[in-house]
């Protein structure tokens, strides 16, 4: 440790660079040299392209970004008064200098810097005590913060009040138990145990994930297990609002999978649940191998693929609603209303499914493409995908090494330039007749969705390569087979339950819901059995990865 408390270090112009001169008619120029004005000369026209109105906000997440992982990359703990101060003068410097053809390289340096000063003060505002060595027998009372049902032991997060451990007198303010399958305390319930409790785990080679980084940042300062009995006692106080909102929250979780456990069962029941709360905590291990080996594990984990198809739903179906009265659709934004409904179902799903990090990026930026409807921009741009990425670095800065980040912003950045880039091109036609339409309306849409799996799944592919040491070959197939129905069918058929729930009329919406689950382990079965659909991938450096992202930026 660095510090007690702290986590183990292992409008732009144009016109912004003048044109250099020519060299002298007649003179030297060495051999192999004669291309490097050229190259020079390229670079430039291109630094002036991107420093162009409109085009250089893009790059600010970029210098962010670069800024966070530089931080992540320092031997110790920065000092936060002279970052933050750094920073501020960085800031003030580039506003001084915005008619200036400095302008550029002034925001961008000063980006990266708030990117590195955003890391610092996130890490100071979360410090608390890690364990440092095993302790065999704690006794520990707190309160029930978090459960997480699994397909063999549950696990649950105590917000420490009291603890007594021999031979330490660390205090740690939340650990991660594990329990026998079934005996997990309820959400909110003040307990009393007995535990062994062991350090935050560290990589397992130099330079692979760091587990402890993502705990110390949940604010969890040890793991262990729960050693006899749990014993509830009487609270030494409410617990506070936050307590009772994840009480409350954890409790419609549970009423909704006992109403899907009424009419599915097994891993129809376990997915399902999956998709609509977020708790993965059943599902047999060969499914939940097969769906990764054909590349549809992304479906098991709410990501920017669940929020979209849950704004996307409701958006559409509450402004054909909307169209069906002629006095609104004529006299109202209809579009805009719908984009709001849209909004707050999006934010109802995401505190449903528990508001985790990698939630609240998806959340943030389906709320910014949502956003630019309701205020007539352009939905699906790289402006919006650069305003999402710096909301999200700005409220969770850890989020840039972790997988889910890396990887969705990858695959939306891929759709992104598939969209304004490639569907112009692709839909273009010289003919317009109503005839050509209709005959090339199905050719295009399945072209389109071959694209967007085929973009996404190459984009996706360093990265999965670089964590999980393995590729999926078969991914675009899986995806062509299952997400249609995923996404016309499953998803529609849960929100539909959600809703029909409260009148009790939710069953047969369960059991569409099953029926499109069905096709999908079976899609993710038979590509996980087809020949090389296990692709293993040895251990590589940072390397391969920073190509990519440069170059896709």
């Amino acid at each position: 440790m660095a510090e007690p408390g702290r986590p183990v270090r292992s409008q732009g112009v144009a016109g912004t660079w003048p044109v250099g001169r020519a060299a002298p008619a007649g003179g030297f120029v060495p051999a192999g040299f004669g291309v490097w004005p050229a190259i020079v000369e390229t670079l430039r026209e291109w630094a002036r392209a991107e420093a162009g109105p409109g085009r250089l906000l893009p790059w600010v997440p970029v210098a962010f970004g670069g800024g966070i992982a530089l931080y992540f990359a320092a031997d110790h703990e920065p000092v936060l008064w002279v970052v933050a101060a750094t920073a501020a003068v960085l800031a003030l410097g580039a506003v001084l200098l915005r008619r200036s053809r400095l302008f550029a390289p002034a925001i961008m340096l000063a980006a990266v810097v708030a990117g590195f000063a955003m890391a610092t003060w996130k890490t100071a505002r979360v410090a608390h005590p890690v364990l440092a060595k095993p302790l065999y027998s704690v006794s520990l009372s707190g309160f029930v913060e978090a459960r997480d049902i699994r397909e063999r032991t549950d696990r649950f997060v105590l917000r420490v009040s009291a603890m007594e451990a021999q031979r330490s007198d660390v205090k740690l303010e939340r650990v991660r138990l594990s329990v026998r399958k079934g005996t997990a305390p309820e959400v909110g319930s003040f307990v009393q145990l007995k535990a062994r409790l062991l350090p935050p785990i560290s990589p397992v080679r130099p330079g692979s994930y760091d587990f402890s980084r993502d705990m110390f940042f949940q604010g969890i300062g040890a793991s262990g297990f729960v050693m006899g009995a749990i014993t509830a006692s009487v609270p030494p106080d409410a617990g506070g609002l936050r307590l009772r909102y994840a009480a409350f929250m954890q409790g419609l979780r549970d009423a909704i999978d006992a109403r899907i456990r009424s009419t599915l069962e097994g891993d129809n029941r376990a997915i399902a649940t999956a998709l609509l709360t977020g708790r993965r905590d059943a599902i047999t291990a060969p499914v939940n191998d097969a769906m990764f080996v054909s590349g549809l594990g992304h479906v098991l984990s709410i990501s920017g693929y669940h929020m979209a198809v849950v704004a996307g739903v409701v958006f559409f179906a509450v402004r054909a609603l909307l169209a069906l009265i002629p006095g609104l659709a004529a006299g109202f934004a209809i579009k805009k209303w719908s984009a709001a409904a849209a909004l707050v179902a999006a934010a109802f799903y995401l505190l449903l499914s528990g508001a985790e990090v990698a939630t609240q990026r998806s959340f943030f930026m389906t709320a910014v493409v949502l956003i630019a409807v309701m205020v007539d921009r352009r939905a699906i741009t790289f402006r919006t995908l650069a305003v999402a990425a710096l909301i999200v670095l700005a409220v969770a800065p850890e989020a840039l090494v972790h997988p889910s980040f890396q990887m969705s912003f990858a695959a939306t950045l891929g759709l992104v330039a598939l969209v304004q880039i490639g569907m112009p091109n692709l839909l273009a036609s010289p003919d317009h007749s109503a005839t050509a339409r209709i005959a090339l309306w199905g050719g295009r849409e399945i072209a389109m969705l071959f694209l967007a799996s085929l973009i996404a799944g190459l984009a996706t592919t360093p990265y999965a390569a670089f964590h999980f040491h393995r590729v999926t070959p078969y991914g675009v197939l899986a995806n062509l087979g299952a997400m249609p129905v995923v996404s016309a069918l499953v998803m529609p058929a849960g929100l539909l339950g959600l809703l029909a729930a409260p009148f009790g009329l939710d069953g047969v919406f369960w059991g569409l819901m099953g029926i499109g689950i069905d096709w999908m382990v079976a899609v993710s079965r038979w590509v996980a059995a087809l020949p090389g659909a296990v692709g293993r991938i040895p251990a590589f450096g940072i390397a391969p990865l920073i190509g990519p992202a440069s170059g896709s930026s």
